[in-house]
C-alpha cells in the first residue's frame, strides 16, 4: 500500500512529491508524458505559459532557479490592454517569464526524488474507499491497474475528476473552456495583449508571442458557442490589425474561477485536493501557478508531522489562500465591470506611455 497517490504531476503534484518524496512511500499519476518529450506524441497543457512574480517569488521560496532553456524569446516588460466595449487602449508595465510550458511541468518533474513511483501516460479512472485508505484504478496503454493508498490527493486541474468523484455536493468554481490556437508570425510584438469584451466572455482574452508563434486564446462559457465567440474574438482583432499567419495548432482545457470562497475546498476522508482542483486560481487573471505552487507547500507542510489529522491543518495554512482569493475578487469588479474598467482605463493611472 502507497501512503500517498498523487493524481496530476503539473506543478502542484510535482511539487508536492518534490517535497513529501523521502517522507512517505508515493505514487504519482499523470496522463502526460513528463519524463521525456516526443515531439508529436505528447499531451500539452493548454497555458499562455506567463510565470507571474507571484510564482517566481514561489521558486525562489523552494531554493529553486529556473533554466534558460525554459525561458522564451521574447521577454516583455509591457501589457497592451484593450477595451473592446469602451475602446480604449493602455499600456501596464509587468513582470512576467514568457516560457515554454512543457519544459517548465518537465523540470519540476525532474525534481522528484527517485523514490518516489511515477506513472506518466496513466489515466487516472476511479478510487473505492477500503480499510486505511483507497482503492484506486487508472489505466495505461490499455490495460487497467489498480493500486491501494491511504492518502488520495486531487492535483488534476480544472474540471477535476477526483473532486466531481469525491465532493460532488460541495459548490463548484465557475468553470470555462479555455481555446487557444498557434500562429506563425514575422512581424515582432514587443508586448502581450489583454482583451476585455462583454460580448465575448465576462472574463478575458489574450494574446502572447512566443518563440516565433503568436498565442491567441480566451476563457470561454462552456457550450456550443464558445468556438463562435472564438471566432468573434479573431475577427474583431482582424479589424484592429492583428494579423494571425499560418494556424499550426489548437488546443483546449477547462479553467475554474473561484467567485465564492465556498468553493475552495482542502479535502475530507484522507482525500486532499491542490491548486486548481481545489479551486485554488486567480478569479481576476486564471494565474493558477503561485496557487499550484503555494497550496502545495501548505499541504506538504501539514504532512511532515504525519498523516493523522493533516488535513486539520492543511485546512488552517489555506486561510492564507482564501484571503488572498478574497481581495482578487473584490479587484475583479474594476477590471470586469464596463463601467468601472472604462474609468479606471481613462485615468491613464499606472500605465505607460509607449513611445513608437
Amino acid at each position: 500500500m502507497y501512503d500517498i497517490t498523487i493524481v496530476g504531476a503539473g506543478p502542484a503534484g510535482s511539487t508536492l512529491a518534490k517535497l513529501l518524496g523521502s517522507k512517505y512511500k508515493i505514487l504519482v499519476i499523470e496522463k502526460r508524458n513528463l519524463e521525456y518529450y516526443s515531439k508529436g506524441n505528447n499531451r500539452e497543457k493548454c497555458c499562455g505559459g506567463l510565470l507571474a512574480p507571484d510564482a517566481q517569488y514561489m521558486i525562489a521560496k523552494m531554493g529553486l532557479g529556473i533554466p534558460k532553456d525554459i525561458l522564451v524569446d521574447p521577454q516583455l516588460f509591457a501589457v497592451r490592454t484593450i477595451d473592446l466595449n469602451n475602446n480604449i487602449e493602455r499600456y501596464y508595465q509587468r513582470f512576467y517569464f514568457n516560457m515554454d510550458r512543457e519544459k517548465f511541468d518537465r523540470w519540476l518533474v525532474s525534481q522528484i526524488p527517485k523514490e518516489v513511483d511515477l506513472r506518466f501516460n496513466s489515466v487516472f479512472k476511479s478510487f473505492t474507499p477500503i480499510d486505511n485508505g483507497y482503492e484506486i484504478r487508472f489505466s495505461h496503454n490499455k490495460q487497467e491497474y489498480v493500486e491501494r493508498t491511504k492518502v488520495l490527493i486531487g492535483a488534476d486541474g480544472g474540471n477535476s475528476l477526483i473532486r466531481g468523484q469525491a465532493f460532488s455536493n460541495h459548490l463548484f468554481p465557475k468553470n470555462y473552456i479555455s481555446i487557444q490556437e498557434w500562429y506563425e508570425t514575422k512581424s515582432e510584438m514587443p508586448y502581450f495583449t489583454a482583451i476585455f469584451d462583454k460580448n465575448i466572455t465576462d472574463f478575458y482574452s489574450w494574446i502572447i508571442p512566443k518563440n516565433g508563434y503568436i498565442l491567441l486564446g480566451g476563457a470561454f462559457d462552456i457550450g456550443k458557442e464558445a468556438n463562435e465567440k472564438f471566432q468573434l474574438l479573431k475577427m474583431k482583432l482582424q479589424k484592429r490589425e492583428f494579423q494571425f499567419g499560418k494556424r499550426i495548432k489548437r488546443e483546449g482545457a477547462f479553467i475554474y474561477r473561484p467567485t465564492s470562497l465556498k468553493a475552495l475546498l482542502h479535502g475530507k476522508d484522507n482525500i486532499a485536493l491542490v491548486g486548481e482542483a481545489a479551486g485554488s486560481i486567480s478569479p481576476s487573471s486564471a494565474e493558477g501557478f503561485s496557487y499550484a505552487l503555494k497550496s502545495a507547500l501548505y499541504l506538504a507542510q501539514s504532512l511532515e508531522s504525519g498523516i493523522d489529522g493533516f488535513l486539520n491543518r492543511y485546512k488552517n495554512k489555506l486561510r492564507k489562500l482564501k484571503a488572498n482569493i478574497l481581495l482578487k475578487n473584490l479587484k475583479s469588479p474594476a477590471m470586469y465591470n464596463t463601467f468601472l474598467r472604462r474609468l479606471a482605463m481613462k485615468s491613464g493611472i499606472q500605465s505607460i506611455k509607449v513611445e513608437n
